[in-house]
């Protein structure tokens, strides 16, 4: 089959949502379909506001239009609400094509936690977007219960995987530098992730964030004792999720949390609130500790074994994630 997929995220930004496509992408041209990525790296860009690491197609309708229609897809998924998705959209509705988008990100929560808008007016915004679509591809039943409240119409659930040949056990001596315990967060250091809640935290040992973002010189400034580095490819990730004793993820307002899935497939243990993301992740496996108390959350996580976050990961195979994929696109 020839698929296209029409991403505002993609390399080289390091987040979740280029991690699930890429992969994704990978798993598809392995299975001997023909992709195509319309992604950021072939136009012109802008840096976006608030988030300058993210870059933003300059009027990309007519290159996507002509990229599209050169390839002759037999299916279009639009992964992403920007400037690529809105102009793939455009191309679809006037060519009457159908078409999937996915929900990867909870951008109506960004927004108001910006500008103070209601989350009314953004929930429009992107309902609008999505609302052609013949599937909207959602990571986890409790943003698709999320969305239905909100009126979201073909909702269709899709989870997320972890590449557990990659994202392994190992030796525990990144950070032997360091007192122990090490509490781990890794991912984008965005004001949306609500690390203060994590960083705040009266904990014994060592906080460690593995990252960047544009918050990341602040928090820097705010919390001294903190460790912040930076992971260049996955087999540096993995050697830095393993030297940690237990994952600390405070984000509030994720769909998914790839990066939960990716520490517990190392063996270490999560701490999170009980939100959806972390619900859906950890579930109520015994690979983590929810709590409204993340400290406590954090501290009870210790004395979960490896064998136990290992096995939760083992839930979500790539190759069920690839399957419900293609079951779902609009041919």
């Amino acid at each position: 089959m020839r698929i296209a997929i029409v991403t505002d995220a993609w390399y080289p930004q390091e987040n979740g949502v280029v991690r699930v496509l890429g992969t994704l992408a990978g798993h598809l041209s392995a299975d001997k379909h023909d992709i195509k990525v319309v992604s950021p790296d072939q136009f012109k860009t802008l840096p976006c506001p608030t988030y300058p690491q993210i870059p933003l197609a300059i009027f990309p309708g007519r290159e996507v239009a002509r990229q599209l229609a050169g390839f002759h897809p037999d299916a279009v998924h639009i992964a992403t609400e920007g400037p690529l998705g809105w102009a793939a959209r455009a191309w679809c509705l006037r060519q009457a094509r159908p078409f999937t988008t996915a929900y990867h990100t909870k951008f109506p929560q960004y927004i108001r936690a910006r500008t103070g808008l209601p989350l009314a007016v953004p929930y429009s915004w992107v309902r609008r977007f999505h609302a052609p679509s013949s599937a909207v591809l959602v990571p986890s039943p409790g943003i698709l219960a999320e969305l239905k409240d909100w009126r979201f119409r073909n909702l269709r659930p899709w989870s997320h995987g972890v590449d557990t040949r990659v994202f392994r056990p190992g030796p525990k001596d990144s950070f032997a530098h360091l007192p122990r315990p090490v509490f781990l967060y890794a991912g984008r250091v965005t004001l949306d992730k609500n690390l203060p809640a994590f960083l705040g935290l009266d904990l014994p040992g060592s906080k460690v964030i593995v990252g960047s973002g544009p918050q990341k010189e602040e928090l820097m400034r705010r919390y001294p004792k903190a460790n912040f580095i930076t992971a260049s490819g996955d087999a540096e990730l993995v050697h830095y999720y393993n030297g940690a004793d237990v994952f600390v993820f405070p984000s509030r307002t994720d769909t998914f949390g790839l990066v939960m899935l990716e520490a517990l497939a190392c063996g270490v243990p999560v701490a999170a609130f009980p939100v959806t993301g972390p619900v859906d992740v950890v579930g109520d496996s015994d690979a983590g500790i929810l709590s409204e108390d993340l400290r406590a959350a954090a501290l009870a996580a210790l004395d979960i074994p490896p064998e136990c976050c290992r096995a939760r990961a083992a839930c979500f195979s790539w190759d069920t994630v690839a399957d419900q994929f293609i079951k779902n696109l609009a041919v």
